[in-house]
């Protein structure tokens, strides 16, 4: 593998997505302090997520008040600068702020309705700090949002009838945003603060070990042969790769180095090239166990076991898949690409004969989770162990005392973006709570679409593709599951259906334009036209558009209903997406006509939605094209127009 000699190091997902948002990291004694404060955080969440747990108000306060620290130290209020004694001191106030709270928490927590002074002042100064911390982060974008809804419970008797409110004081807003385990410091956070630490730093261990080097391998080896080689690579790689990304555009980083000029090479256009890793890359974010680490919020919402999240998103998740698969086939079918020379080649055997062993730390994952029912925390902190131990057999990855500690501290940092989404969010979510606004959106979609259930899906996608533009898996997920799942679920949606679709929608709007952002990240990396590659994105990731309706109307998708049907559904539906990406590309046995297409696409559906009557509509349509293309081949004059 030339490419990858070419490096000067190995691209992780930490470094990619340092360098695409130019965030520094400061030398001598602030660095060495940042070293020691992201340590310490680490070791807090090992100790208290394995061993001793803190009470919540406790555990989210520590969590948070480190995260805001690292936060002013690492990330300049504007690109390009360096440490600024404005940084230092909001850290310092960040630092003061959080002390004061939790010194103080048992006696907040009691006074709760008759906050003191000294309460009031620390909590609105949290507030401000996780606005300015989030944007640092994560752009404006979210910070408005908060503010936005921030500004609406204040002065909620000023708007639309539809949803007016009385309106809350300072005090009132304050305490709901700061001073309880509600607002920043409600469920999201929580959730942060205990399963999200643990993981990512789970996954900066098993990429230190060497896994994240064997997925791209084994990768290679398998599908670079076949025509669209490289691009079924990509399929491959970004697949194992999201069970520990939290990022598409970092999942695009780590993954397009390598796969993107391989694809150009042997034939793929840069805009195609570009869109192919950003859709595959943003299906990492619905692939379990992580999910982007919107598993564990989805699983506290719910109320269910984490488990049973990821198990319900196996499926479509594979399903997706399989869709990009077929979609890159038939691309490289119409257009002659052929696959890689086999000397360029890894070896099957011998990557799994050399590196089988990276896999043990998610066995050690799924073993303890799914086998010993330990909790998330307890399993990630085993897992971590895992692969420390399989570190050790190649000497190029063994990981002495110094590199278990750089990469519980990359781990750490790693983080920050997850955690003041989630903190953000609180803000957002705890407006909802105190004004009531969530119900009242919810009878808005629900009027809106006159009780069809079609058109409040169709409406809820909408909404969910606008919110979801621009930000992070994590805060997407939070941000939809209040506003518009709960209207999903009133209409009688199963709740894990409903949440997994504005969930799917959230995620496919970074290919979907004006601001696909995973597509825009393929296009730099391809050095193509931004919005030509954002359109091909949005194209190939058709599925993506056509998967949620169908686990909303067939919840066997889910895992939900008899071990038959689940087989049947599955069997039927990689059908449906064999077809569907078949009427997307024209092309069947040949080049398709246009009612050819129209069958194709109306036969997807009716594979994909469960069902007998329509997988044998679905059959019929699809053996229609069929003998039309194989007769078309064999009198091409007598069904050719002269």
């Amino acid at each position: 593998m030339d490419e990858r000699a070419k490096a000067n190091e190995p691209i992780t997902e930490s470094t990619a997505d340092d360098k695409e948002k130019g965030y520094r990291r400061p030398t001598g004694v602030i660095g060495k302090a940042i070293t020691v404060i992201a340590l310490a955080l680490g070791l807090f969440h090992i100790y208290t997520g394995g061993f001793r747990p803190l009470a919540g108000y406790e555990q989210r306060t520590i969590h948070l008040t480190f995260i805001l620290v690292l936060v002013f130290l690492l990330r300049p209020y504007k690109r390009g600068k360096g440490l600024s004694w404005l940084d230092v001191c909001l850290s310092v106030i960040a630092a003061l702020a959080g002390a004061y709270l939790y010194l103080e928490s048992d006696e907040v927590v009691m006074r709760m309705g008759i906050p003191t002074t000294l309460d009031i002042i620390a909590g609105a100064i949290l507030v401000l700090l996780v606005l300015e911390a989030t944007r640092r982060v994560l752009g404006f974008a979210m910070p408005i949002i908060a503010g936005v809804f921030l500004l609406y419970g204040y002065f909620g008797h000023l708007a639309p009838q539809v949803v007016a409110h009385k309106g809350y004081d300072l005090e009132r807003i304050v305490s709901q945003m700061a001073l309880a385990l509600e607002g920043i410091f409600g469920i999201p956070l929580g959730v942060s603060a205990t399963f999200v630490i643990l993981f990512i730093i789970f996954a900066a261990f098993l990429s230190e070990c060497g896994a994240g080097q064997f997925f791209l391998d084994i990768s290679m080896a398998l599908f670079g042969r076949f025509r669209g080689g490289p691009a079924k690579v990509s399929v491959m790689s970004s697949s194992l790769f999201g069970t520990i990304s939290g990022s598409a555009v970092a999942n695009v980083m780590v993954d397009g180095w390598l796969t993107i000029p391989l694809m150009k090479r042997t034939g793929f256009k840069p805009h195609v090239a570009g869109a192919i890793e950003a859709v595959n890359s943003t299906g990492g974010q619905i692939m379990p166990p992580v999910m982007g680490a919107a598993a564990f919020i989805m699983a506290e919402i719910l109320g269910v076991a984490y488990i049973k999240i990821c198990i319900a998103a196996a499926i479509p998740a594979i399903l997706y898949y399989v869709a990009c698969y077929f979609m890159i086939d038939f691309e490289a079918l119409k257009s002659g690409i052929k696959g890689l020379p086999s000397n360029e080649l890894p070896n099957a055997k011998e990557v799994l004969f050399h590196g089988f062993f990276y896999l043990i730390p998610v066995v050690v994952l799924v073993y303890f989770l799914a086998w010993i029912m330990y909790t998330p925390m307890k399993s990630a902190i085993y897992a971590m162990a895992a692969a420390i131990l399989v570190s050790f057999f190649k000497k190029s990855t063994r990981m002495n005392l110094i590199k278990v500690l750089k990469t519980l501290e990359r781990g750490v940092l790693s983080s920050l973006e997850v955690a003041m989404a989630c903190a953000c969010a609180g803000i957002i979510i705890g407006i909802f709570n105190l004004t009531g606004f969530g119900l009242r959106l919810s009878t808005i979609l629900i009027e809106a679409s006159q009780g069809v259930l079609l058109v409040l899906l169709v409406l809820t996608m909408v909404s969910s593709l606008i919110l979801g533009m621009g930000l992070p898996t994590t805060a997407c997920y939070i941000i939809l599951a209040v506003l518009v799942a709960p209207a999903l679920v009133k209409m009688g949606v199963l709740p894990i259906a409903a949440h997994m679709f504005v969930f799917y929608f959230g995620i496919i709007s970074a290919v979907t334009p004006p601001v696909a952002v995973a597509a825009y990240a393929g296009a730099g990396l391809a050095h193509a036209p931004p919005g030509k590659t954002g359109f091909t994105a949005w194209k190939l990731a058709i599925a993506g558009f056509v998967l949620p309706y169908m686990f909303v109307y067939g919840p066997e998708l889910l895992m939900v209903g008899s071990w038959s049907n689940i087989v049947l559904a599955s069997i039927t539906s990689v059908a449906g997406v064999f077809l569907l990406a078949a009427s997307v590309q024209g092309y069947f046995l040949k080049k398709a006509l246009l009612w050819e297409r129209i069958v194709l696409f109306a036969a997807s559906l009716l594979l994909i939605k469960p069902g007998i009557l329509t997988d044998l509509l679905g059959i019929a349509g699809a053996l229609l094209v069929l003998g039309c293309q194989a007769m078309r081949g064999r009198f091409p004059i007598g069904l050719k127009r002269k």
